[in-house]
């Protein structure tokens, strides 16, 4: 499927636009995900099992404790592995950790990063690392459709949903893969709000973003980018569009603000200045760059 010409023909149906992260933003999936499937599977996979519980740490700071929080899956092996080679605590247990630069090499390369461009780069060239990285991404995917269901959407999307419906074009941004994404909207009778499901398969959230809006006439104060995540700003902030944040910890305030008051700001035309500047200081002191352990 050419996912790119997918996103580009979604047709323009409202003068507005709002793009929505769906992990940690729409539902709240983050925390059980990281640490029941993306964690343990990494910890198995990398090696990590003579120092799990900092290994684990290590995971989670990357993935939800950070300004890294929301990348892709094999960003995170990339900054996780960088972590451990600078943390003592695994030299000192004689834990060598594992290089992979061609890890680095394909993160440089690819931008639609999940499973089946691994699969293609691993039939051109046949690495042992690239493997391991396949066997972890498809572990985690069997554990979150073992284990992540049921999980609701945060009180107040609904609301934002049914407010902005018929006066918006909306599509989900994500590095999710696909069927997750389309398994966790359908569940909850949302999906029928939207034009379109990302995930990673299309590439990343800032392709997603200028596929679905260039050349189709949405004046740049119309667009609205919706995440929990330094890489949602930055994928609004390189197209130039607006960014509500749902803040990590505050997911429900979050939301009640943006159903009560940031919505009706944004189709009114009063959402940028002052109002998204005091939201940006918040999100930006909610998560840190450096660990605590440094």
């Amino acid at each position: 499927m050419d996912y790119v010409a997918q996103i580009r023909n979604i047709p323009k149906k409202c003068d507005f636009f709002i793009g929505f992260d769906s992990d940690g933003c729409v539902f709240d999936t983050m925390e059980i995900k990281q640490k029941e499937c993306f964690s343990p599977s990494f910890i198995k996979h990398f090696g990590m099992q003579a120092a799990s519980k900092y290994a684990r740490e290590v995971w989670e700071f990357v993935n939800l404790y950070s300004k890294n929080r929301g990348c892709n899956r094999f960003v995170a092996v990339r900054q996780a592995l960088d972590l451990i080679k600078e943390r003592k605590v695994f030299r000192e247990r004689g834990m060598k950790t594992p290089d992979m630069p061609i890890l680095t090499q394909w993160l440089k390369e690819e931008t639609k990063l999940g499973n089946p461009t691994l699969e293609a780069k691993i039939k051109k060239e046949n690495h042992e690392d690239l493997k391991v990285l396949l066997a972890y991404s498809k572990e985690v995917n069997e554990r979150i459709a073992d284990m992540v269901y049921g999980i609701p959407p945060f009180p107040g999307v609904r609301q934002v949903l049914e407010k902005a419906y018929g006066k918006a074009d909306m599509i989900v941004v994500s590095q999710t893969p696909l069927e997750a994404l389309k398994r966790e909207w359908e569940e909850n009778k949302i999906d029928h709000f939207l034009s379109l499901i990302a995930g990673q398969e299309h590439g990343t959230k800032t392709e997603h973003l200028r596929y679905a809006t260039e050349g189709k006439g949405y004046a740049l104060e119309k667009i609205l980018m919706v995440g929990d995540a330094p890489g949602d700003l930055k994928a609004a902030k390189a197209n130039n569009a607006l960014f509500y944040p749902i803040i990590p910890g505050r997911e429900e305030e979050s939301w009640k603000n943006f159903a009560e008051e940031g919505i009706d700001r944004f189709f009114k035309g009063t959402f940028k200045g002052a109002y998204q500047d005091r939201l940006m200081d918040e999100f930006d002191r909610s998560l840190p760059e450096k660990p605590s352990w440094n």
